[in-house]
Order: structure tokens, then sequence, then C-alpha cells
């Protein structure tokens, strides 16, 4: 194979203009195509992973699967607060509405090769590759999408939930939507030179 050649200048536009877009900037009942959040995974399946372990994984949720997602998040956090005794209504219903405003909600999720006898940590990071995958496609489509670790993401029975094991991680979950209006947010960095020391 050839080396490709790539459009540098496009490969920074994209880079520089993901932004992370919320619940609030959703266009709603206007489903992005299922073909659409394909590409998106199967650019993150190309994601760096050392030995090739590939350890990303995801759940997509979509149409009456929002739903069924949405009910599984309230209806935990409901059984969670009242042994604890600090349910929140308003928490409540936000677990059981957002949902239903993105047009997919892809649950990441890291499963560990043990047998691969690599660091947590590089596993981790691999995933956290691929979901810069997903972000980085979306962007370049125009789509809205964030990747939230709130809900259910840390609760031990979510991950029961998922069928994981204990050396795996639910990693979040990634909203995916078309955006409610065409402005783009700007985004704001601190010079990359504050950040960098050079030994020559």
């Amino acid at each position: 194979m050839n080396r490709p050649i790539f459009n540098v200048e496009e490969v920074n536009k994209v880079i520089r203009n993901r932004r992370s877009m919320f619940v609030t900037q959703f266009k709603q009942n206007d489903p992005v195509d299922d073909s659409l959040i394909e590409e998106i995974l199967e650019n993150a399946n190309w994601a760096p992973t050392h030995k090739l372990t590939e350890p990303w994984r995801f759940v997509v949720f979509s149409g009456e699967g929002l739903r069924k997602f949405a009910d599984f998040q309230a209806d935990l956090y409901m059984q969670r607060s009242e042994k604890n005794g600090n349910f929140i209504e308003a928490t409540y219903q936000k677990l059981k509405e957002n949902p239903l405003k993105a047009s997919h909600i892809i649950a990441i999720i890291m499963k560990r090769d043990l047998k691969a006898n690599l660091p947590e940590m590089e596993e981790v990071a691999a995933v956290a590759m691929a979901v810069q995958n997903m972000y980085l496609t979306a962007a370049a489509h125009g789509l809205a999408a964030y990747w939230g670790t709130g809900g259910p993401t840390f609760w031990p029975e979510a991950k029961e939930h998922f069928g994981l094991g204990e050396e795996d991680k639910l990693m979040g979950f990634f909203y995916v939507a078309k955006p409610a209006t065409d402005r783009w947010p700007q985004g704001k960095r601190n010079p990359i030179a504050d950040k960098v020391s050079w030994v020559k």
C-alpha cells in the first residue's frame, strides 16, 4: 500500500473545531441516520491499540432503546437514592428525560484482555482515543455530540447490567444528535507554548 495523501488543512480544521454540544443544543425528533452512527463507530475501531487488544466495546441506544436506557438509569437512581436517603426529583427527571432528546446514545466500554498483560491505563487510553475518533467524525458531519460520565457510569449495578467483568469499565456515554442551530460553538485553548518544554 502506498502512503496515503492527506489534506492537512482539513485534518487540522476538524481537530481544532471539534466541540462538545449538549442536550440543550440538540435538535429533537430528527434522528441521525444509522449509517452515520456506523461510520462513527467504524472510525472508533481504528484507534491506536497496543498489542491490538482493541479494548473498546459499544452499546448503541436509538428509537425505543433510548426510552429503555432512560428508564433504566432513572429507576436505578431511585433505588440507590432511596437506600441513601438523598433522592432529588430534578435529578430523577433529568435522567428520565434527557436521553429522549438525543438521536443515539452510545455506551462506552473498556473490555480488558488480561492475557495481553498491559497496564490498565493503556487500555483506558485506547478507548479514549476511540472516542476522540467518534468526536472528530461527528464534527466532520456537523453533528452535535458529547461524551458524558454522569448517571450510572460509576454505579456497580450498571456494570452488571452491561455484563461487564470485574476488570472491565463502563466509561460513560456518547450522545449524538443533529444540532438545533447552525451556530457552531467557539473554542478556546491556552497557548501550547505554555505547556511544552523542549530538550535539544
